[in-house]
């Protein structure tokens, strides 16, 4: 028997099905291990040693595995076609040597670029050994990545607390956003003017020209800067006789596209389909593996991690074969098309994506699911019209020039004489999402003879104003980075997912705006990391890894050369006070968060004491705006946007005078979202005023004085529940609108439920909650992330989102993690530590009585000073309760 190892569950049955009764597929489920998230993992005094690490399920499986291959005569490793299959098959062999599963076995490596029967039996024809020039750049890569986050990330936690990470990758793609959003607000709008009219010669139809040359000079974009310039030339024009001064017509080719790459087909799904880089990658993903077709499981499309744009002839035979039957001779060219990748350093000689067979086409698949068919739909096109027949057309340009020849007008057209690969598919472009957004046909001007007379009627005049650039989209981030050379396309799904999850940046209609996080963060490195965030460094290192790869350089002494430097410079910011930071990062966004104020006041002047300026401080949570006269002045305003507080960017918004205490009622932004406040903090007491937030299902857009007030009013009470006559209250609280009864809480629907529900209604909701309690305060909450079992108990480590933030449970001991500890990097190493240094301070004293009274006294006290403000509010809540309770 002979084991063969692949990654994925769904393709091992369906390559066992092929292989026979001689061979048992097993899954690896990706990587069996991969390096601690914590220090050490890297060790770059022992030579970079690297320590590895297996999960709980991981290792369950690679028991299996072991047991697998001790009984059989022979092992293949089958992981995916790339680096990181390369890097799975390497860790196996490892795993298998240290366990003594191999001993005298041979073990081949194969590797299938589609998931056929034909493709899979002439993989295992044509075995080979583990690439290890493949593997040492996996190690070099892993190391680089691993070395750069441990070691920069506890920088950017110590110097700018709230920040989370910073990676190698993401945080050149971070600038590029950055940079991108600081060209928008400094761009200035400039004015400029264009003038077309309406052209006959000797009774032909009317055709539109554009006013190229005026006074004997060829007009540029700006030459007609304002109106003035407009209006002159619209009367030079009205005033001048014209002839046709030339006529060119000329025949030219358009060629199809070459088949996608990883990164084009990112490109093209997220402009066509609407596909983020995951979705697609996803999506490919399953097409590869395969689907049912006729009781067998059969991959659809070619590998989907792959830089390469040549196509293997038998598939290139096989579209031209489709094409001829399809669409007919006149649309197959004479010879294939041949197309080689740019790229300096082709994904290991892969082919395109395309799919395995071009005799499915996409409406022969009933089986996919939506998404897999508008995928394989925009594959299967692209691959086929890659061999199809050039588009032809034919341009004509006509220039009309004045008797004086001092005034020129210019009339273009095209006409698509042959649509060629176009009736098929057409590329997509920035900003357009589906083929006829292509201006591939152009108007047909009519047949006009030079040195005839011309007509020139109708001219008129636009003003325009020039545009900025516009933000990223997922498809131009990822060819700007192509372009750059920075990244490889197998890893930008998860290099754009990273700084979305670490809030770095927001999508808003596809688009990427960097938060102030991000910007922050960005402006640091900048000011002192600057040579890691270069683009040309981080290509250059892409470069070196390519070099690897082909085994050209040694892993090990490129990453000494790079470590060297890069810990010189890191150990050089030991130094660095804070204020040293505030300093730098005041003077980078300055201009962004202190924009000019239209009077030309100072903007960073203190709103509240008049007398400080405004800066940037750093504070627990991260970045905000305080008065520099802290603590006479305790003036703090939000830095980072809250999506919630949208439409409230001008300030606080008075909506009206609560009619029963005279107090101004006005809507705000807060930290956590939008509140309305009645009246101001009493500086002499320091009274909080009576504040409420703004419930999501009402939203900003929707509050005015009657529904703030209504809010203000908070809690109401509905009436005495009948049993025990004990009040029945609504109101809003942590978890959305609710009633109570006692210690009975019950969830309602919407916020309007608060102020409509009844008696009769508030009853049975309470009642039914007592039937069916759901979950209680008792009862735990789903953890956000599971760690593995303690090694000593053996009972589970998770991570759970608290009040106060994350922390890690084990039983019945909760241990809150460290404010400069990213939860997503915590290793079950660091959680055993945190929970043993828990269990060690031992168990949380409880209050003493007497405390216990001390504290109610206070609340006691509290409540009686607001009960007199309260006992106001309340009337109208009383007649809305009698009301209400009629239903």
């Amino acid at each position: 028997m002979q084991v063969v190892i692949v990654e994925s569950p769904s393709k091992a049955k369906t390559i066992n099905k092929y292989l026979g009764s001689g061979y048992k597929v097993f899954a690896s489920y990706g990587h069996i291990r991969d390096l601690p998230s914590k220090d050490g993992s890297v060790r770059p005094d022992e030579n970079f040693e690297m320590i590895w690490e297996m999960d709980t399920q991981s290792r369950k499986r690679v028991n299996e595995i072991v047991e697998a291959v001790k009984a059989a005569d022979s092992l293949i490793l089958a992981t995916d076609p790339d680096r990181e299959g390369e890097a799975i098959s390497w860790h196996l062999l490892e795993v298998l040597k240290k366990k003594k599963a191999l001993k005298d076995k041979s073990v081949k490596r194969v590797a299938f670029n589609a998931i056929t029967k034909k493709a899979i039996l002439e993989a295992m024809e044509n075995p080979r050994d583990v690439d290890q020039a493949l593997v040492d750049a996996y190690l070099a890569r892993r190391a680089l990545d691993y070395l750069v986050g441990f070691t920069l990330s506890p920088v950017l936690w110590r110097k700018l607390p709230g920040s989370r990470s910073a990676g190698r990758v993401q945080s050149v793609a971070l600038r590029l956003i950055c940079e991108r959003e600081l060209e928008i607000e400094k761009f200035v709008p400039e004015e400029y003017w264009s003038l077309e009219a309406q052209v006959t010669s000797e009774g032909s139809d009317p055709f539109t020209a554009r006013l190229v040359s005026l006074d004997g000079e060829k007009l540029s974009k700006f030459s007609l800067a304002n109106g003035e310039d407009a209006a002159r030339a619209k009367a030079t024009v009205e005033n001048a006789t014209f002839r046709i001064a030339n006529v060119e017509s000329k025949p030219t080719k358009r060629n199809p596209s070459a088949p996608f790459t990883t990164s084009t087909l990112q490109q093209e799904a997220s402009r066509k389909l609407g596909f983020n880089a995951r979705r697609t990658m996803q999506t490919a993903q399953r097409l590869y593996e395969g689907i049912n077709i006729g009781g067998e499981t059969t991959g659809l499309i070619t590998y989907m991690r792959t830089d390469g744009i040549d196509m293997a002839p038998e598939a290139v035979m096989s579209a031209r074969d489709a094409i001829k039957d399809t669409y007919g001779d006149g649309y197959l060219p004479k010879s294939p098309r041949m197309y080689k990748s740019k790229a300096k350093n082709a994904q290991e000689a892969h082919e395109c994506i395309r799919p395995t067979s071009f005799s499915r086409p996409p409406q022969s698949l009933k089986s996919l699911d939506s998404d897999q068919y508008r995928l394989y739909d925009l594959i299967w096109k692209r691959a086929i019209a890659s061999q199809m027949e050039a588009a032809r057309l034919e341009s004509t340009t006509i220039d009309i020039l004045s008797t004086d020849d001092k005034t020129g007008l210019r009339a273009t057209g095209s006409v698509l004489v042959f649509d060629g690969f176009l009736k098929l598919y057409t590329e997509g472009r920035d900003d357009k999402l589906d083929d006829k957004d292509d201006d591939s046909e152009g108007s047909r001007l009519p047949k006009v003879t030079a040195g005839a007379g011309a007509d020139v009627d109708e001219p008129q005049t636009d003003q325009h104003f020039t545009q900025p650039p516009p933000r990223y989209t997922e498809a131009s981030l990822v060819k700007r980075l192509e372009e750059l050379g920075i990244g490889r396309p197998s890893t930008y799904a998860s290099i754009i997912s990273v700084l979305q999850d670490r809030t770095y940046v927001t999508v808003e209609k596809n688009r990427f705006i960097p938060d102030d996080k991000g910007r922050i963060v960005t402006a640091f490195l900048e000011n002192f990391f600057q040579r890691y965030v270069e683009y040309d460094f981080t290509a250059n290192l892409e470069e070196t890894l390519d070099t690897i790869s082909d085994g050209k350089a040694d892993w090990k002494e490129f990453l000494h050369e790079f470590w060297d430097e890069f810990f010189a410079t890191v150990e050089g910011m030991s130094d660095l006070r804070i204020t040293a930071v505030l300093d730098a990062l005041n003077e980078s966004l300055g201009p962004h968060i202190f924009p000019p104020k239209e009077d030309g006041t100072d903007p960073r002047l203190c709103p509240t004491c008049e007398e400080g300026r405004l800066s940037l401080k750093i504070g627990r949570f991260g970045a905000f705006i305080g008065c520099e006269r802290y603590p006479d002045c305790k003036h703090t305003k939000q830095l980072s946007r809250n999506k919630a507080n949208d439409g409230l960017e001008g300030g606080d918004r008075v909506l009206g005078v609560d009619p029963d205490t005279s107090l101004e009622v006005s809507l705000r932004a807060g930290r956590f979202g939008p509140y309305v406040q009645l009246g101001e903090e009493d500086k002499e007491s320091k009274e909080k005023p009576k504040r409420a937030s703004v419930p999501k299902d009402w939203g900003i857009a929707n509050i005015d004085f009657e529904k703030a007030l209504m809010l203000l009013s908070l809690p109401r009470e509905i009436g005495t529940h009948p049993e025990d006559g004990k009040p029945i209250d609504a109101a809003i609280g942590r978890y959305g609108p609710y009633v109570k009864h006692g210690n009975v809480y019950a969830n309602l629907e919407s916020t309007d439920e608060v102020f409509e529900i009844g008696l009769n209604r508030a009853v049975t909701v309470i009642a039914e909650k007592k039937a069916n309690p759901g979950r209680g305060r008792g009862q735990q909450a789903k953890p956000t992330k599971e760690l593995g079992e303690h090694p000593e108990t053996g009972e589970p480590i998770a991570i759970y989102d608290g009040r106060y933030g994350p922390y890690v449970k084990h039983m019945k001991t909760n241990a809150t993690i460290p404010g400069g500890v990213d939860p997503d990097q915590l290793t079950l190493d660091h959680a055993v530590e945190l929970i043993t240094a828990r269990n060690a301070k031992g168990p949380k004293k409880k209050a003493t009585k007497k405390k216990k009274a001390t504290r109610k006294k206070a609340t006691k006290k509290k409540t009686a000073k607001k009960t007199t403000k309260k006992a106001t509010s309340k009337k109208t809540t009383k007649k809305t309760a009698s009301a209400s309770a009629e239903e």
